[in-house]
């Protein structure tokens, strides 16, 4: 299989940890030349990554170089944060990754973009997609995102690979706290009703029926008992209640809750009719989530697996205790198989049919050589 991966981490932004990267996965892939190459570099090259890329180009005979810049990188051996890197995955053989506007077949995008860049219309113009939110810490490198060997200024880096089956699935990882309920009024941003109740009771109530069961969570600050900790909160939502109940839901963050009222203020409007339940952001949940997500990707490629991709939330990861647990979970179910990634401002995948900008999430693609 000419597909492998290396990540080099140095003192320094230099170019040369682009070209050791590169040389290293090519060595390991047993190949002289490239056809192309996913190259990901962290925050540290941001303001001016084109000399690492066209040292990549060059050790890896090839200008067909895509990737981003972000705050923290990995490989299946390794990742990284704060700390200047380079990582990785060479094709060979009959795998590359080709320019978007050739995709005549539709295979799904991959989708690389700063923040800055996203727009609704784009996001769902009729392809599927599965990707990050990537550049520097705050998304706004000038560099941050690149493509045929040179950054891209409109922020976006879409392509797909040749050669190859794929399979992609969104992982949530939130503990679901209670059941799917019909929204009945809203006001802008404000949850008022609540399947007759205000939402804020319902929570509450939730949050204490969990908190009795005394499950422990890691790397939380400490809170006030029977105090609905918001910043763990999510609301899901859909259009029908067998939407959330099988997974197929959006989410969306808590802003705040009005006690006196009952209402709740969320990131983005909902409309009333809509289903909605809350979710807790929680690491076992995530860690078996993304172990079942891994399970049903391979079933779903017959299980021979050649390479994957791994997009993960900034607020996951290593995050949680200083250990990777969503690497750790897929390089534990597939061991050696080559894995890219990074940790991201935010999530691309296509959920029920629309692709969406997620939270908290992790976006796994793995793919099978025809």
């Amino acid at each position: 299989m000419k597909v492998a991966t290396s990540i080099i981490i140095g003192r320094q932004a230099t170019p040369a940890l682009a070209a050791q990267a590169v040389s290293q996965a090519m060595q390991k892939a047993d190949i002289s030349i490239a056809n192309s190459v996913l190259l990901l570099l962290s925050s540290e090259f941001a303001s001016d990554p084109q000399p690492a890329i066209r040292a990549a180009a060059k050790a890896a005979n090839c200008t067909q170089i895509f990737g981003c810049s972000a705050a923290g990188i990995f490989t299946e051996d390794d990742w990284v944060l704060d700390a200047p890197a380079a990582a990785a995955m060479v094709f060979g053989g009959d795998i590359s990754i080709q320019q978007a506007r050739l995709n005549h077949a539709q295979q799904a995008l991959l989708t690389l973009t700063a923040p800055n860049a996203i727009n609704n219309i784009w996001l769902n113009d009729g392809n599927k997609r599965y990707g990050g939110i990537s550049g520097d810490v705050i998304g706004q490198g000038p560099f941050s995102v690149w493509q045929n060997g040179k950054g891209d200024s409109s922020g976006r880096s879409e392509a797909f690979f040749t050669g190859v089956q794929l399979a992609s699935k969104a992982s949530h990882g939130l503990k679901i706290l209670t059941k799917p309920k019909k929204i009945q009024r809203t006001n802008g941003y404000d949850i008022e009703l609540l399947d007759h109740k205000t939402p804020y009771s319902a929570l509450q109530k939730a949050w204490d029926a969990h908190d009795k069961s005394k499950v422990q969570y890691k790397n939380v600050a400490p809170v006030q008992p029977n105090l609905v900790p918001s910043h763990l909160v999510m609301a899901l939502f859909s259009n029908s209640a067998e939407g959330i109940n099988e997974g197929n839901f959006s989410q969306t963050n808590l802003i705040s809750c009005n006690e006196e009222n009952g209402s709740i203020t969320l990131a983005q409007p909902l409309q009333a009719g809509q289903f909605l339940s809350w979710g807790l952001r929680d690491q076992a949940t995530a860690e078996t989530d993304l172990r079942l997500t891994t399970q049903q990707l391979s079933q779903a490629l017959g299980d021979k697996i050649d390479f994957g991709l791994l997009f993960s939330c900034l607020g996951r990861g290593p995050f949680y205790d200083g250990i990777d647990h969503d690497l750790q979970v897929i390089t534990q179910q597939l061991p050696n198989m080559p894995l890219l990634g990074f940790y991201g401002n935010g999530e691309i995948a296509t959920v029920a049919g629309e692709n969406q900008l997620l939270p908290y999430s992790a976006v796994l693609t793995l793919f099978s050589a025809r």
